[in-house]
């Protein structure tokens, strides 16, 4: 196996694929690159339901999207579990900004006391969590997007509403991460 494929690619390689590949799937077949709608096509194909958001034709509009979202899992374990590449690492700036907060257990890149199944059960995991991820979810749902689909393919296609929702995702994040991560952990 190429040692190519056994390490991490640097930032300004797989940043500059990844750049590459939305506009090139615009140009190629007039599609977005994105991953929140893959779920919506996933239920449209899989739960009947009477719901008009669930009643389209899930195989002409999101057929090849689930298609991309399947290869996206599988890579990802592959380079993860076949690859050896999970060799992930905080910078001690973050690691210090975490303790600062009162989070000093660390799995990879992952704090323990907020990201596992221990964490769920008391409120503030649950909130994170659980919550983190609705709010997450609906707001993707009604921007249109996320982060990541405004970002490359929004941008790519230079679509102000996208330049717009990629600017209000970073500056929430930043604003979230802040001022609203040391209230929810005590801090």
């Amino acid at each position: 196996m190429p040692a190519l494929l056994l390490r991490p690619w640097p930032w300004y390689v797989t940043g500059a694929l990844i750049g590459l590949a939305a506009p090139m799937l615009l140009l190629v077949g007039n599609k977005l690159l994105g991953m929140s709608g893959s779920l919506r096509h996933l239920c449209a194909a899989v739960v009947p339901t009477s719901a008009d958001f669930f009643r389209y034709d899930w195989r002409r509009v999101g057929g090849w999207n689930l298609i991309f979202a399947l290869g996206v899992l599988t890579g990802g374990y592959v380079g993860a579990h076949l690859l050896g590449a999970h060799d992930f690492a905080l910078s001690a700036a973050t690691r210090a900004d975490l303790r600062a907060l009162g989070i000093s257990e660390f799995t990879g890149f992952l704090p323990t006391e907020l990201y596992s199944w221990l964490a769920l059960a008391h409120g503030r995991g649950l909130l994170l969590l659980v919550v983190g991820g609705v709010l997450v979810g609906f707001g993707a749902g009604y921007a249109g997007g996320c982060t990541s689909g405004h970002a490359i393919s929004g941008v790519a296609d230079l679509q102000p509403a996208s330049m717009i929702a990629a600017a209000g995702f970073f500056a929430g994040g930043i604003l979230t991460s802040r001022y609203v991560l040391p209230l929810l952990l005590g801090h």
